[in-house]
């Protein structure tokens, strides 16, 4: 084709009159009318050979794998466009294995031990079903104590995992539409960065983030989510787009880092990151940015210019890996679980640092172990901050986002430091300053003087003054205590098991039993340890005086709630008896004692007698219903059962203490040395898991549990010579009660007037506050 270019164009042109019909049927055969054939032997000066031969030669290229099927499903979830993705779900045989990290193999011998049983049942077709049950107890008690006590370095781990969720993975879950769009117009499309847009609960938005692969042919393709120029650029372009269309920009972050191959810094690998973090300050539309793996350096820093950074809880986000950050300062890459603990490279670390804006929780095992759960509380992560964001105008939320990286590692030289950014600043070492005990001792013996004054002249107690000091006294022995934890040496223990419990109560979960018999072994060494502490006599100085002031403020709140209760059940008293049906059987009972004709100091009658009695229950049961509607329950209206008893000899009364402490230690003793314990800790997590609305199947179980336990407690119980002890004390109370009753009257007597009058239940001893956390009140009982 060359050859013949070269030729035409040493031809002159053909005559202006030529028409375009003759123009056409010349050229068929030749060139301005001349054979082809005859500008060949001209062109070459051969008059020997016959003709010229033209060849072209098509290069082969690859057939473009096309992902639309042949016959397309216009119902399947996320539009009938989902079909342009690339991203399908894995055949079987590409599917990842699953992996064991280093530091879960200490769970595959229960894992083992659960299969074995499973293989066991279905060969022989007994029932293990409790067995089981046991068995994925423990493994569940197991790896909840190993997940909530990860270290950094651990985390790290997590985030690398291979089966770990990708972006794709989440966007499909999440989303009820989605679209991916390619290339960076300038003639590539990087695979490392997938952008697209996406619809949330109706809502558009304009996705991009860094993409994984699911398996080792993916992560080929997928360059191992480290992106190239063209991939940031390709970014770039949709950010642009999304700020044009007002499309809110969400971006999951999952990168190492940057490709650093030589060919990505020809092509500008920095100045792409460098143009992103530039525009991404000035888009006026809402950006939310999600770390689902590892956050690498500036490759995560260029599309996670937002307004929120949030965070899965096993995710990471740091300037140098730990492996770099090892090799660098330690000389040694096997320092990365120190470089990993200094870097601070988690998310409540960074959460802590003002860096991420919120911590989205991971299932036990991680987000691999349920990628859908993950997926949804990142939905609700997304749903919440957005609704936020959506509120600010454009000026309020470009501020907004500036001033989230403007505030980071910000200080200023002369100004006190605020509070909330002490709490990860190395403590400053200063003498700690001491009261002495001479002096709050005296303040504590003035106090106390002015108590005892205030309730001789029946005037209020110094409330302010005792609050005040009270304070002090509660800092005080804080102090000491921590001096005592700290001089024998408890002190790591203590801090460790406080961020345990802190964070088992974050997440409103039941305190493990492993947990809970670490706090009991602590509490036991330090009250044998506490004695031979240098402030062991101050500490107990203090805390006397601490209990003392609080007993006397608990005192004074009791004494004037229980006269505020008493004059309300007096009025309601008074209004019971003032009503115009009480008046009218009260008079007329009145009428008819002073018709019968008795005399002052003569008995009445059995039927006047029983009619008072009557009558006096009728008030009775008016005022419990008063009582119970101001709040209150009524333990008891039998004022003589406190009389008989208080007269109950002491002998028994100490043989009925002493019954009841058997009792209690009995019941210790068969829970430790029988498998009780174990059933009652699964009874709590069975609770747990059923929540409020349990279905039949954890109904079920619940209540064979529960029965499973009484029947053991009973069956131990009857085995001991409890019960004997127990009938035999009782038979002896109830001669004593017996023979009391025997001594005094049934009834008391009425007035010698016959008035009514005197027949007031006493509030002081028929009432029982319903607050629990009263010392006197029923339920400690």
């Amino acid at each position: 084709m060359g050859e013949i270019g070269i030729g035409m164009a040493s031809i002159s042109h053909s005559p202006v009159g030529t028409s375009a019909s003759e123009f056409l049927r010349s050229s068929s055969n030749g060139v301005n009318g001349i054979p082809l054939r005859t500008l060949g032997r001209a062109r070459f000066g051969s008059t020997t050979r016959r003709d010229l031969v033209v060849a072209a030669k098509l290069r082969k290229v690859k057939k473009q794998d096309h992902p639309w099927p042949d016959d397309p499903d216009p119902n399947v979830k996320g539009g009938v466009l989902t079909h342009l993705s690339y991203f399908k779900p894995l055949p079987e045989d590409q599917k990842p294995k699953p992996v064991t990290l280093e530091f879960e193999k200490r769970l595959l011998s229960l894992e083992k031990k659960i299969t074995d049983v499973r293989n066991m049942a279905n060969k022989t077709g007994l029932d293990f079903s409790d067995q089981l049950f046991t068995l994925e107890s423990n493994y569940q008690q197991a790896l909840k104590d190993l997940y909530t006590h990860l270290t950094p370095i651990q985390r790290v781990s997590i985030a690398r995992h291979p089966n770990r969720p990708t972006f794709l993975d989440h966007v499909f879950s999440i989303t009820e539409k989605f679209v991916e769009l390619h290339g960076d117009r300038s003639g590539y499309n990087d695979p490392a960065i997938v952008t697209g847009i996406g619809t949330i609960d109706g809502r558009r938005y304009m996705f991009m983030g860094h993409q994984k692969g699911r398996n080792t042919k993916e992560n080929i393709s997928r360059n191992f989510g480290m992106p190239t120029p063209h991939g940031y650029r390709k970014a770039l372009r949709m950010m642009h787009y999304a700020d044009h269309h007002g499309f809110p920009i969400i971006t999951f972050i999952d990168t190492p880092g940057a490709y650093a191959d030589l060919k990505s810094e020809e092509l500008g690998q920095g100045e792409a990151i460098a143009h992103n973090l530039r525009t991404m300050f000035g888009l006026k539309v809402p950006i939310v940015s999600i770390v689902i793996g590892e956050g690498g350096s500036g490759g995560a820093l260029a599309i996670g210019c937002a307004n929120k950074l949030i965070m899965l809880e096993n995710a990471v986000f740091y300037v140098a890996s730990p492996e770099a950050a090892a090799s660098i300062l330690w000389k040694n890459s096997k320092a990365a679980p120190q470089a990993a603990e200094k870097l601070r490279i988690t998310a409540t670390e960074l959460l802590k640092l003002q860096i991420a804006d919120g911590v989205v929780p991971e299932p036990l095992g991680g987000a691999h172990a349920d990628p859908s759960w993950t997926s949804q509380q990142i939905k609700y992560a997304i749903n919440e901050s957005m609704d936020e964001l959506m509120k600010m105008d454009t000026e309020e939320l470009l501020k907004h986002r500036m001033h989230k990286f403007r505030k980071i590692g910000m200080f200023q030289e002369g100004l006190p430091v605020d509070s909330k950014k002490k709490v990860n600043m190395k403590m400053k070492e200063e003498p700690i300053v001491r009261t002495s005990s001479l002096n709050i001792e005296d303040e504590v013996k003035k106090l106390m003087q002015q108590i005892l004054n205030a309730k001789e002249s029946s005037v209020e107690l110094p409330e302010s003054a005792l609050n005040d000091m009270i304070e002090k006294l509660e800092r005080e022995v804080d102090r000491e205590y921590s001096e005592a934890v700290k001089a024998i040496g408890l002190k790591d223990r203590l801090v460790m098991l406080r961020e345990e419990f802190s964070k088992i109560k974050l997440q409103d979960q039941l305190v493990p039993p492993a947990l809970m018999d670490k706090i009991e072994k602590l509490k036991d060494e330090f009250a044998q340890g506490v004695s031979a502490a240098p402030n062991y006599e101050t500490l107990k100085s203090r805390l006397d005086m601490l209990m003392e002031l609080s007993k006397i403020k608990i005192d004074s709140a009791n004494e004037k709630k229980y006269a505020r209760l008493k004059q309300q059940v007096n009025k309601k008293y008074v209004e019971i008896m003032n009503r115009p049906d009480m008046k009218e059987k009260n008079k007329a009972l009145e009428d008819e004692i002073e018709s019968s004709g008795v005399s002052s100091g003569q008995d009445l009658g059995p039927e006047l007698k029983e009619k008072i009695v009557q009558r006096k229950k009728e008030i009775e049961l008016e005022m419990v219903d008063a009582i119970k509607a101001l709040g209150l329950d009524v333990a008891a209206v039998r004022p003589k059962a406190k009389e008989i008893s208080e007269q109950i000899p002491i002998d028994v009364k100490a043989k009925e203490k002493e019954l009841n402490e058997e009792i209690k230690g009995e019941i210790e003793n068969v829970i430790k040395s029988t498998d009780l314990k174990e059933k009652i800790e699964v009874l709590k997590l069975e609770v747990a898991k059923a929540g409020k609305t349990p279905n039949v199947a954890s109904k079920n179980r619940i209540a064979a549990l529960e029965q499973q336990i009484k029947g053991g407690l009973v069956e131990a119980m009857n085995s001991s010579n409890l019960k004997e002890k127990h009938e035999e004390l009782q038979a002896e109370v109830s001669k004593v009660i017996q023979s009391l009753e025997n001594q005094n009257p049934k009834e008391d007597p009425p007035k010698e007037d016959g008035s009514l009058e005197d027949q007031n239940p006493k509030e002081d001893e028929s009432l029982e506050n319903q607050n629990p956390k009263e010392e006197d009140s029923t339920y400690d009982e």
